[in-house]
Order: structure tokens, then sequence, then C-alpha cells
């Protein structure tokens, strides 16, 4: 319901303006705190690049992280990670994240880019806290904040902002008439912008690209295309479930959709239907579904590709921070 108001152009969203203008006070408040200094930003040993976005929802900020993880490592940084750990409902924080960790406590995200970059990670709602946690328990000479970006209270060298392609940013009111965290006004201030799918002339642009299915019965893989002409059932909990629905479509399977809100609590009730078709489903969801799947289930692997021009600016910011360092 509330994303037809933002991204429909209902007039329903005047109705929530009274509540927006609250909304904008407290952010604006809390912004100029930070910079008076009522309000301590802190800063980390190592740099940190945050990537983050000004909409809520999904915008592939996790596959961009995943993404950077890679060629910094293969740049011979150290890169550690922090997040959130939305979802995660730990009694203690922050939590240091393994592959192994349980999505209860740390959130599904987490876990997902733990398995994928191999890399040393925390999450915790206060990612300085998070990140002087990772410091004192790993090398790492850099640092990647999946989200983060209105979390003013920690210093941050690079700033990357991730943009919907399809649905920018609504109907373009701040929460909750609209998608907005900020006003359109905080993308003039970040290093990059990198735009999910058409781009502006500013934006750079990228791409997901899937991979291969992988059972979650027997770990075995096959190529999505496997599937094309098949009747399966598509599950998702993520930010952008048409998306994802919408990628299966253009590799050829006919789907039965089922969507859940992001970062769903999944049971067995949810991947279980009364057929014996194939379930398909994101990555992130098959983290907290994997002690209740068998062999019907699928998950697909996605990653982010970004273009040649993001990737050249990327590079230039790094070169830059390091010669600040240098001469510091």
């Amino acid at each position: 319901m509330i994303e037809r108001i933002w991204y429909g152009n209902s007039p329903l969203a005047y109705l929530l303006l009274p509540l927006t203008a609250v909304f904008f006070l407290v952010s604006l408040f809390r912004r100029v705190f930070y910079r008076i200094g009522i309000f301590k930003v802190e800063r980390l040993d190592v740099p940190v690049v945050i990537v983050g976005n000004i909409t809520v929802g999904g915008t592939g900020k996790t596959p961009l992280v995943v993404w950077l993880a890679d060629y910094l490592k293969a740049k011979g940084y150290k890169p550690g990670i922090i997040s959130r750990g939305y979802g995660g409902k730990a009694r203690t924080w922050p939590q240091q994240v393994r592959p192994d960790s349980d999505p209860k406590a740390v959130g599904d995200e987490a876990i997902l880019i733990s398995r994928r970059t191999g890399c040393p990670m925390a999450v915790g709602p206060d990612r300085y806290l998070a990140g002087k946690a990772l410091l004192e328990n790993s090398n790492c000479d850099i640092l990647l904040s999946d989200d983060g970006m209105q979390h003013y209270g920690l210093g941050r060298d690079i700033e990357i902002a991730v943009i919907d392609g399809k649905r920018r940013f609504g109907n373009g009111f701040l929460l909750p008439a609209g998608p907005l965290r900020e006003g359109l006004w905080r993308l003039e201030h970040v290093d990059i912008k990198i735009s999910n799918g058409a781009a502006t002339f500013d934006e750079c642009s990228m791409k997901m690209r899937h991979g291969e299915l992988i059972s979650m019965g027997n770990h075995s893989s096959q190529p999505l295309s496997g599937f094309a002409g098949s009747t399966v059932h598509a599950v998702a909990g993520i930010g952008n479930t048409a998306q994802f629905f919408q990628l299966l479509i253009n590799d050829g399977l006919d789907i039965i959709e089922h969507a859940f809100d992001d970062h769903h609590d999944f049971t067995r009730a949810d991947i279980e239907f009364e057929d014996d078709l194939p379930v398909i489903m994101t990555e992130k969801d098959a983290v907290k579904c994997q002690y209740f799947s068998d062999d019907r289930h699928w998950y697909l692997e996605v990653s982010a590709q970004p273009e040649a021009a993001f990737v050249q600016r990327f590079y230039e910011l790094l070169e830059d921070m390091k010669d600040g360092q240098e001469t510091a």
C-alpha cells in the first residue's frame, strides 16, 4: 500500500505531509547539530567508504558492497565491512559476523555479505562502535559501510549514493509521504552517484548480472535458463520484489509470485506449496530459509557490474585519499 502511494503519484501522499514536515524538521536539526559540533562526529583509524542511498528500500547497495570488497582486495587492500544488521535481534551490539552466524541475531544481509566476500564484518546500530570493534579484532586497512549515509556520527572519506534507475525518487516527498530519507540536495554532496539501471548525465550506471541457481538441498547449480518455459514459485522478501520477479520472467520462466516485506522472517509455511513445482528465491532470503529447505528450493546469485566510468572514478578517489594520508 505505502509503495503505491510513494511511486504511484497517489493523492493520499498529501494527507501525510504534516508528518513529513515533522520528519524534515527533526532531520534538519540533527544535521545542524552535527555540523556545529553539538553532536560528535567520530573517526576511525582507517578510511571509511559509505555505500548508501536517500530512498527507503532496495537499490542495489549490497551487491555493490560485495563488488567493492572484491575490487579493494584485488588492489591490495584488506577491507572490512560494517552494517546496521537490520532485522537482527542480538541482545548486545556490536556483533561480529561470520558466514555461519545466526541470521536471527545479525540479519540476513550481513551473512550474505560475509559469505560472498570472506571479509571481516561487524554489525550494530552505532556504525562507529561496529567499526571500532571490527578493527580491534582484525587487520583491516579500509572499511566499507553497507548503508549509513544518514549515520552522520561516523566520519567518512568517500560517499557513494546508489539510485534505483527505474523507480528513481518516487513522488519526491520525504518520509512518510514519500520514499526519501533526505532531500535530493543530498546527492550533490556525495562523491559518486551510481544508478542501478538507466543513469542521467551526472551518474554512473551499473547492471545486475545473475549467476546460476544454487540448490538449497544438495548445493548443485544450474543456469537459470534451465527452467525456461517452466512454471515455478518465485519468492522474494526484499526491497524491490518486482525487480527480482522481472529478472526471472526475462529468462523465460512462468512464475507464481510470492512477495513479502523486506527482511521478512520466513517460516517453513512461506516456502512450501501444495505442488511439486520448483521454488526460486533471492540469495538474501535463502539465508533465512536454509534450515527448512530441500531439493525443490533454489536461490539465484546476483552480482553488480558497474560501468568503467565508476571504476575509474573510484580508483581516482582511492588515490586521492592515499595521497592525502601520505601528506598528512
